[in-house]
Parts: structure tokens; C-alpha cells; sequence
């Protein structure tokens, strides 16, 4: 039996609170991280005399409760949680979801009543299936971890289940690809509720970029070469990305690179990758201009030809097919604010 969550007075000022749930089999990593970065803001929040985040972590019977890694966390008990004091509730994933989300009806009840009382809601990777069964995610676009999409589509069709992007907003809830993005999460609710300089100090200080754009892919093009059965051409795909500008990566360069006739090169390509060497190039090619949009200031032109798409027009067909947005609004969208050239 799940109590309705107590309302209580909140306080003027007082501290950011962000709840953490805790379930077993849960993903060490989830808890971590995030907890790392808001304790790391809190540190730079004290020192200029604001109002700081305030952690804890809670589940359904309170008392130790064991991690996926075997670590166990001590936590409260949620019927001790006062849910209108809470900003943020994080829930975190593990590696089979499935019995996780049967076993957890007193949890998913417990996210169903208290929804709309805490400011915000985060699930990372699986987690999102605690909140599509508590109806949640019903109508809205949410993500999950990329090899989970599929299912959190089948299973909870009024989803819009977006499988690429590292982390979604919609409304008050924010749903991730979980494990370290997780930290990416974090620091973009660190960042909306600080300012950027304080996020931009945590990230430094855990020695990552400030963000990955939630629109950023789950993917890329070398990421998941590296995970097909077959590494023939793991050599290949490093050359191609280190020699992106050059004009001449055609079907007939390639396969003379991989020491194969072109017709031999394209028929096991296709087959070991999905892709032709063709639209592989041009993947490589769309993945090194998003990071220079996002990391540099170069110029359209600059970019497009360092690139390899040779002028501004194709690199525009490109994203547009692609990402359906053009270069400059992504660049908008994603710029870290950099000012190298």
C-alpha cells in the first residue's frame, strides 16, 4: 500500500532538494554520477553564498539497498519523503528492466502520486520504463538507452520514443540514455538552474564538456562500426576520418585502401556495416561538421571544406537529409560558445 505523498510548508530559500530512487539491480553509475555533479555545484554555490543542492536517496522500505556492482546504499524510507519539498527526482536504470518494473509496483505508484508535486522527474535509460508504467510518458517524446528503444516503443506505443538523442525534455519530465549520460543530464539542470558559469565549473572540474546536446546522437559513425561482428575495416574507417577533406574518397579509393576490388569492397561492406561505403563517407563527413559547429567558429565555408562536402550548399543537403535542420540552426541549437578559429 503506497501512501499519497504528504504536503508540507515549503520553505523561502531553502535548498534545491534532489531525490534519488533507489531499487535493486539498479546501475551504480546512474546514482553516481549525477549525485557527483550536483554536490560538485553545491560546493561553488556555498562559496558565492547562494542556496545549494541537498541529495538524498530514498526507496520504497528505506534501509540498504544493493546496486547492480554490488555496492549497497543505505537509503530512507519514501513514505518519509516530503514530495513538495522535492525539486528533482532522479530514477535511475539497470540491465534488466523487465522483472525491475513488475517488481516495483509500489514505486511506480508512488511516481504516479507524486508526480506534479516535485518541481521535475529524470529517469536515466531504462528507468523511463518505471515512468511509462506509471503513465507518465503517455503522449510525450521521451528516450531511453539505445538498445532499449525498440522495446520501450512496442511495449508503450503512445510514446514518442526518440532513439537518438542522449537526453529529451518534455514539459517537467527529462528522460536520458542513462549511464554517463547521466552526468550530460545533470549538468543542463545544473545550467538551467545556476547560470552556465557554475555549470561550466563542474564540468571542468570532472574534466568533460559542459554538455552534450540532448539533440546530439546516442551514436556515431566509428562508435558503432566498432561494434559489428566483423573488424576488417576498423582500420579503414580511422583513415577516412583522418582524411575527411580529401576529395577523392570514392567507392574505387576505398576499396583500393582496403586492398579489394571495388565491386568485392562494396558487396562486404554493405554486408559487415549496413551501409554503402558511399553513405558511410558522408555519415563520417555530417559527424565531424556537427562537432564543428558545436566546438569551433569557423565558418560555414570552413567548414564545409575542411570537411570534405566542399561548399556550404552540399553540407546543407547533407544536414537537412539527414538531421532535418540546416547547419546554421544547428549551430545555434548546439554551440558550446567557443571562440577558436
Amino acid at each position: 500500500m503506497v501512501d499519497t505523498p504528504e504536503i508540507k510548508p515549503v520553505s523561502i530559500n531553502r535548498k534545491r532538494h534532489i531525490l534519488f530512487i533507489a531499487f535493486s539491480g539498479m546501475q551504480m553509475l546512474d546514482l553516481a554520477g549525477p549525485q557527483t555533479v550536483f554536490w560538485l555545484a553545491s560546493q561553488r554555490l556555498k562559496k558565492r553564498g547562494l542556496a545549494s543542492y541537498e541529495c538524498s536517496t530514498a526507496s520504497v522500505s528505506g534501509g540498504l539497498v544493493p546496486a547492480l556492482e554490488g555496492v549497497a546504499l543505505h537509503t530512507s524510507a519514501l513514505v518519509d519523503v516530503a514530495v513538495n519539498e522535492t525539486d528533482t527526482i532522479f530514477i535511475p536504470g539497470c540491465q534488466d528492466i523487465a522483472p525491475s518494473v513488475e517488481q516495483s509496483a509500489e514505486l511506480v505508484e508512488w511516481l504516479r502520486l507524486s508526480y506534479g508535486i516535485a518541481r521535475r522527474t529524470a529517469a536515466l535509460g531504462s528507468g523511463a520504463f518505471l515512468l511509462a508504467k506509471a503513465g507518465l510518458l503517455e503522449g510525450k517524446r521521451a528516450t531511453t538507452h539505445w538498445s532499449l528503444c525498440d522495446v520501450l516503443r512496442e511495449c508503450y506505443p503512445a510514446i514518442e520514443v526518440d532513439s537518438d538523442a542522449i537526453f529529451v525534455q518534455q514539459d517537467e519530465i527529462w528522460t536520458s540514455a542513462g549511464v554517463a549520460t547521466g552526468i550530460d543530464l545533470a549538468l543542463a539542470l545544473i545550467e538551467a538552474d545556476c547560470g552556465r558559469e557554475i555549470a561550466l565549473e563542474v564540468a571542468r572540474e570532472l574534466v568533460v564538456f559542459l554538455k552534450r546536446p540532448g539533440g546530439q546522437s546516442q551514436f556515431s559513425m566509428l562508435l558503432q562500426a566498432q561494434t559489428q561482428h566483423s573488424v576488417a575495416f576498423d582500420d579503414l574507417h580511422l583513415w577516412i576520418a583522418d582524411n575527411l577533406g580529401r576529395q577523392t574518397l570514392t567507392v574505387e579509393h576505398l576499396a583500393e585502401r582496403a586492398n579489394m576490388s571495388t565491386r568485392n569492397f562494396a558487396r562486404v561492406y554493405k554486408e559487415k556495416t549496413g551501409r554503402s561505403p558511399a553513405k558511410a563517407v558522408e555519415v563520417f563527413r555530417l559527424e565531424a561538421a556537427q562537432r564543428m559547429l558545436e566546438d569551433s567558429s569557423r565558418s560555414m565555408g570552413q567548414i564545409a571544406r575542411a570537411t570534405g562536402f566542399g561548399d556550404e550548399e552540399r553540407m546543407r543537403v547533407t544536414f537537412q537529409r539527414n538531421l532535418g535542420i540546416a547547419p546554421t540552426e544547428y549551430r545555434k541549437r548546439f554551440t558550446r560558445e567557443v571562440s577558436d578559429a
